[in-house]
């Protein structure tokens, strides 16, 4: 079993109830309500911004040549691609240059995107892919789960094709190929410290359906005093 089958078999539970997820599952058959979705497009373009940083930094970190292109073009690709992806969906949304200008991250993304971050700061490259991996791979998985799903809403129909595409399946394939390079031949305490980044980004994923179901936001200063 390789380095990548032991973590994805580690979080299955995690990532079952991802697909589970009643966002996911709404997105699929077509009832997801806009506002939740448009709640999400921002949260996640916030996201990608940071996503795109992270790879920048794991070209740093990278011992060759060949890598250090491979993620740069990561970075200006495979995000330059969702972000793209995303702006349409803002124009279909209405999110006015307004919304961009007010917005704040989630309590969620912001969280995320800082483990992202610590990950790659604290650690080598094996740790920043790792962090970042789930992204990739989950997304894919959904894809391959709703490729024949038949939502009949213009947003949501381009959204699963995104993600079951050819070129998004061979991004996520190459990055699982490059962390099992990495991770083979680390000690067995390193690769236990390495899967510890994949399974906090992949509950990060499934935080990430929910704050956007719920509309997550932060508490008031009142509510703070609240519960305090």
């Amino acid at each position: 079993m390789t380095f990548c089958e032991k973590v994805r078999k580690e979080c299955d539970a995690i990532w079952e109830a991802s697909f589970e997820h009643p966002f996911v599952q709404s997105l699929a058959d077509g009832s997801l309500p806009e506002d939740v979705f448009r709640y999400y497009v921002l949260q996640d373009s916030y996201y990608l911004k940071h996503f795109a940083k992270v790879h920048a930094l794991a070209a740093v970190q990278a011992k060759d040549l060949q890598t250090v292109k491979r993620f740069a073009q990561h970075a200006e690709e495979t995000c330059g691609a969702e972000i793209s992806l995303h702006e349409g969906f803002f124009d279909l949304l209405g999110v006015t240059e307004s919304d961009l200008a007010d917005f704040k991250p989630a309590p969620t993304a912001y969280a995320y995107t800082s483990h992202l971050y610590r990950a790659a700061m604290e650690g080598d490259l094996a740790a920043t892919l790792s962090a970042l991996l789930p992204c990739y791979w989950l997304y894919y998985e959904i894809g391959e789960r709703l490729k024949d799903a038949k939502p009949e809403h213009p947003i949501y129909d381009k959204w699963i094709a995104t993600y079951s595409s050819d070129w998004f399946e061979a991004a996520t394939n190459e990055q699982i190929m490059r962390l099992n390079k990495l991770a083979e031949p680390l000690s067995p305490e390193r690769q236990e410290e390495v899967m510890a980044h994949f399974v906090k980004s992949s509950h990060y994923e499934l935080q990430f359906w929910e704050m956007a179901w719920t509309q997550e936001q932060w508490a008031s200063s009142e509510e703070r005093v609240l519960r305090v």
